[in-house]
C-alpha cells in the first residue's frame, strides 16, 4: 500500500485476534506499530515477534475504559515511535445474553469497551493530529451488529452504531484538516471473542454451522480478512474515502 512506510500507527487491543492481524499487515507495509493492550504480556510477545523481523513495534498496557491513563499511554507510544499517523480503534469486547436479563453493571462495561473508549482516544489523538496540519487516519472496527442488529447483543450492537456515527461526524468536521475517518464492520469472524460467546458443546457448534450457512461465501470470516482493508484505507491509496461504513463480511450483509 502507498504511504504506509514510516508512518505510526496505534492498533488497540492489537495483540491478538482482529487486532494482532492489522498489526502484522499495517508492519508488513513499513508502518511502526504501537500494539496498545490490556493484556501487556500477550503485546510484549507480538512485540518480539515483529521485532526478530526488524520492525519497530511497542506494547504498551492500555485499558480503553481507564480514560485518566490515555494521555500518558500516548505520550509514551509518541516518545518511543514518534507522532500517530493512525490510530485503529479496534479493542471491542461482548456478552451474548438475552436484553431482559441484562443488568446495568454489564451495559457500563460493554458501553465502556466499545464506545466510551474508542471516543476519548479518539479526541486525544485528533487533539495531537489537527495541530500538526498533515492530516492522518482514524479506522474504527465496528461490527455488522451495529448496522442490522443480532439478538443477545442490544447493547453491543448500539455501541457499534454509536461508531459509525461518529466516524461520520468526524469525517465531516475534519475533512479539511486532511483527516479521513472510516468504518470497518465485520460480519462472524473465528477469533477468540466469538469462540468464547458461543461457548462450547453441540449447541456452540449448530450456531457456528448456521452462521457458515447463512454467509453466502460459506465461511466465517478471519482476522486477516479485515486486516486488508484497514491497511487499505490507512493508506494513501485511500486518501478521497471518509465517512465510510465496509462490512468485511462474506456477503452475509449488503449495502447498497
Amino acid at each position: 500500500m502507498m504511504g504506509l512506510s514510516g508512518k505510526v500507527a496505534v492498533v488497540t487491543g492489537g495483540a491478538g485476534g482482529i487486532g494482532a492481524a492489522i498489526c502484522r499487515r499495517l508492519t508488513q507495509a513499513g508502518t511502526a506499530v504501537a500494539i496498545a493492550d490490556v493484556d501487556l504480556s500477550a503485546a510484549e510477545r507480538l512485540t518480539a515477534e515483529l521485532g526478530q523481523a526488524g520492525i519497530r513495534a511497542r506494547a504498551v498496557e492500555l485499558d480503553v475504559t481507564a480514560l485518566a491513563n490515555v494521555a500518558a499511554a500516548l505520550d509514551k507510544i509518541e516518545a518511543d515511535l514518534g507522532p500517530i499517523d493512525i490510530l485503529v480503534n479496534n479493542a471491542g469486547w461482548d456478552k451474548i445474553e438475552g436484553f431482559l436479563t441484562t443488568t446495568p453493571e454489564l451495559w457500563e462495561r460493554i458501553i465502556a469497551i466499545n464506545l466510551r473508549g474508542p471516543i476519548a482516544l479518539t479526541h486525544h489523538v485528533l487533539s495531537r493530529m489537527v495541530p500538526r496540519a498533515v492530516g492522518g487516519r482514524i479506522i474504527n472496527i465496528g461490527s455488522d451488529a451495529g448496522r442490522v442488529g443480532s439478538s443477545g447483543e442490544a447493547v453491543y450492537s448500539a455501541c457499534k452504531g454509536g461508531l459509525v456515527a461518529l466516524g461520520k461526524s468526524l469525517a465531516r468536521e475534519f475533512a479539511q484538516a486532511g483527516i479521513t475517518v472510516n468504518t470497518v464492520c465485520p460480519g462472524p469472524t473465528d477469533t477468540p471473542l466469538l469462540a468464547m460467546q458461543l461457548g462450547l458443546g453441540d449447541g456452540a457448534r449448530k450456531i457456528s454451522e448456521g452462521l457458515r450457512r447463512a454467509i453466502p461465501m460459506k465461511r466465517l470470516g478471519v482476522p486477516q480478512d479485515v486486516a486488508g482493508i484497514v491497511a487499505f484505507l490507512a493508506s494513501e491509496e485511500a486518501a478521497f474515502i471518509t465517512g465510510q461504513t465496509l462490512s468485511v463480511s462474506g456477503g452475509l450483509t449488503m449495502h447498497g
